[in-house]
């Protein structure tokens, strides 16, 4: 009978513990008055399995933030690779900065420069440019919900094809719904509208606390582009993760 070994994929997150490394891509809520000046996050996960079936799935994402009066700065970078059977299945990279100045009360103002590769996407990288203003709409104990849009840019360079320089309309939401001292509940989505496709991303996750530093999440990502490059393999990615975060 075949062999078969499997490690399951278990992240590995280094969190602050402010609500300032919580959001996955969009502008991160005000800081506390006690948060700390520099704060950051890594995670990573992997699989390998052998027997009947040989792939390896790697998973790994970082960010930096850092305060400066009203300002907030993000760096963030993901890395994701899967092989099946000696071939590679899927291969991403991002690298984004991302800036928030934040007025008295809810109102903020936000810009970030995004880049993109995606070895199946048939795109061969995506370099997107968006500013705008945001609102924190709902800011209480259990439930916050922030709305941000804005103009924007995006240069697209196509394999075996013309390179493609658009104007964005981009919108986002992020709602928190804190069910207890020890879970929430997290919903992430943006738009990104041009007049040749529309790119829609969506992020939900669920986090329980097991102790004072290690926290349970599971979350699901969607990208949608409305209209890809023929060489893509698809329109819709979906990952789903399981990842074991700790925090201090």
């Amino acid at each position: 009978m075949p062999r078969l070994m499997s490690w399951s994929v278990i992240g590995l997150t280094l969190l602050p513990g402010t609500a300032l490394a919580a959001s996955v891509f969009y502008a991160p809520p005000p800081p506390e008055e006690d948060a700390p000046t520099f704060s950051g996050e890594a995670e990573l996960g992997y699989t390998h399995l052998s027997g009947n079936t040989d792939s390896q799935t790697l998973i790994g994402k970082s960010r930096l933030t850092w305060l400066t009066g009203n300002w907030t700065h993000t760096l963030r970078g993901e890395v994701r690779n899967v092989t099946r059977n000696g071939e590679t299945s899927a291969e991403q990279y991002l690298l984004s900065g991302r800036e928030r100045y934040d007025f008295h009360g809810p109102h903020y103002l936000f810009g970030f420069a995004r880049w993109e590769k995606d070895r199946f996407s048939g795109y061969d990288q995506q370099f997107t440019t968006i500013a705008g203003y945001g609102r924190d709409v709902i800011d209480h104990e259990r439930h916050r919900l922030s709305l941000e849009g804005g103009p924007g840019f995006r240069h697209d360079r196509v394999r075996d094809d013309e390179n493609d320089n658009l104007g964005v309309v981009y919108s986002a939401l992020d709602y928190q719904w804190t069910l207890s001292d020890y879970s929430n509940l997290r919903q992430e989505m943006s738009v990104e509208a041009t007049d040749v496709n529309t790119i829609s991303r969506s992020v939900s996750s669920l986090t329980s606390r097991l102790n004072s530093r290690l926290s349970l999440r599971l979350s699901h990502e969607i990208k949608h582009n409305s209209s890809p490059p023929e060489t893509a393999d698809a329109n819709t990615d979906h990952t789903t993760n399981v990842t074991l975060l700790y925090t201090w």
